[in-house]
């Protein structure tokens, strides 16, 4: 038979999909977009140790340190206001005033009574005369009663007495009588002493110590209670009962202290 078979193919089928294939990158290769970079495929996640926060002081010990040094600070600049306000008024009262010393010097010395007793004591009684000048123009001074005025002869005290009180105005001098009385004890040797001492020197050195409470009036203001030290060394030609006293030298010396 000539009749040659044909061969029948099965017609391929236009609606089916076309067979998968293998990727042509196998996984886990670089891969590249189209921008040219590379894509690393992701790292296992690794915990890591916890972050490590600073450890700060206790808040107490923090709000006391803090409340210490405001304290200070406040108290330091209290202080400084109240210096710097202080040496203000000072020296505006200085300006204004223009203090001045007061003067004092011992004019004449009455020895009245210089005598000794059976029991071998010394009776002394002396009358002073001070001369108390008040330079300053705008200040006034109050001399205070309890005031003391003491006579010696080096350690001994041969007699006291007290100032009077008065009131010395502006530009001042002011006169004083101040008698003086006291009891020489156990003064067996102190005449020979001052007999010694008047012919090998030719005079005999004493010292008048006063210490006197006054208030010093600025203007109409009073300030406090205030106390002078006034220290006067003479010299006298002798030391005798009833004699007359001549002061061959004589200088006063003068201090300030507040009275609290």
């Amino acid at each position: 038979m000539s009749t040659d078979h044909q061969r029948i193919h099965p017609a391929p089928d236009v609606e089916a999909p076309p067979p998968s294939s293998a990727p042509l990158i196998p996984p886990n290769t670089l891969k590249s977009d189209s921008t040219g970079r590379e894509h690393y495929p992701p790292l296992p996640h690794r915990a890591g140790p916890p972050p490590a926060y600073p450890i700060s002081p206790p808040p107490y010990k923090c709000r006391k340190r803090s409340c210490c040094c405001r304290a200070f600070c406040c108290i330091f600049c209290t202080l400084l206001v109240l210096i710097v306000a202080i040496g203000a008024t000072i020296g505006i009262l200085f300006l204004i005033f223009r203090p001045k010393i007061p003067d004092y010097s011992i004019d004449t010395l009455k020895v009245t009574q210089f005598s000794p007793n059976n029991n071998n004591s010394i009776s002394a009684t002396f009358v002073v005369n001070i001369t108390a000048h008040n330079p300053n123009k705008r200040i006034g001074i109050y001399y205070l009663g309890g005031s003391s005025l003491t006579a010696w002869y080096k350690d001994i005290q041969l007699c006291q007495g007290s100032l009077p009180k008065f009131y010395q105005g502006h530009r001042n001098t002011t006169n004083l009588d101040v008698s003086l009385s006291g009891t020489i004890n156990d003064a067996s040797g102190l005449s020979s002493t001052l007999q010694q001492q008047q012919q090998d020197t030719g005079n005999i050195p004493l010292v008048l110590r006063a210490k006197v409470p006054v208030k010093i009036k600025l203007g109409k203001l009073k300030l406090m209670k205030m106390r002078f030290r006034v220290t006067c060394h003479l010299s006298i030609d002798k030391l005798a009962n009833r004699a007359e006293i001549r002061i061959g030298s004589s200088s006063c010396k003068f201090r300030l202290k507040r009275i609290f």
